[in-house]
């Protein structure tokens, strides 16, 4: 039987600790640490602005060719975290945008894998107005 629980607080805590490297990675482009939060299969998926990795291998060569720092980010508006059960979890962002009149939003879909642990499988990041 699966296990559907809804936001038991040490899950939420793991994950969100696991988020918050992963931002302190993109402002320091920690390429080993932004490497390591994603899972390393052709499945993995992440949509950004001039991106469309499909594949650890692609996410991977995108992030050697950005630009240092995660630069757009201003204030945050709201960050949702929702596990299910132990092993699951989405991540969902809202925030201002550094120097635009623009919102954006980030997506990320977690699993907790036997042999590797916590890993990003799906991400999205774009703007809305």
């Amino acid at each position: 039987m699966v296990d559907a629980t809804l936001n038991i607080p040490e899950v939420v805590a793991e994950v969100s600790e696991l988020f918050e490297a992963y931002e302190q990675a993109l402002v320091d482009n920690d390429l080993a640490r932004l490497d390591a939060t994603f899972w390393d299969s052709p499945h993995t998926v992440r949509y950004a602005p001039g991106q469309r990795g499909y594949g650890f291998d692609a996410i991977h060569a995108h992030r050697l060719a950005r630009t240092t720092g995660a630069g757009g980010k201003d204030q945050r508006i709201r960050l949702e975290v929702l596990t299910v059960g132990r092993d699951f979890a989405t991540v969902n962002l809202e925030y201002t945008v550094r120097g635009r009149d623009a919102t954006g939003v980030q997506s990320q879909t977690w699993v907790r894998f036997p042999d590797v642990g916590w890993k990003v499988v799906s991400a999205h990041v774009s703007t809305a107005s």
